[in-house]
């Protein structure tokens, strides 16, 4: 069994109280938490009718959404690298 140092940080998303648990620094935890909570504001921003579980449900897909995008953009950058290489 590895020995990983677990951070335990309260960090504040969308007037809610979450004790976050993990091996990432407190700052990284506090800025996923803080882009989190931006998230659910903008989107509660255009949709305020909006119940909180939608709202969370809508900012993960969101995210996700995000993240994919990037991926593909990164797996793009390597292709192009190894051409450049070969």
């Amino acid at each position: 069994m590895t020995n990983v140092h677990r951070n335990r940080i309260s960090v504040d998303i969308y007037g809610q109280q979450y004790i976050i648990m993990g091996s990432e620094s407190p700052n990284h935890i506090r800025l996923v938490a803080s882009l989190v909570n931006d998230k659910m504001r903008e989107i509660n921003s255009k949709n305020p009718n909006l119940d909180v579980n939608k709202l969370a449900v809508l900012t993960a897909v969101n995210a996700v959404s995000e993240f994919l995008k990037m991926k593909d953009e990164l797996e793009q950058v390597r292709l192009e690298l190894q051409k450049e290489k070969d």
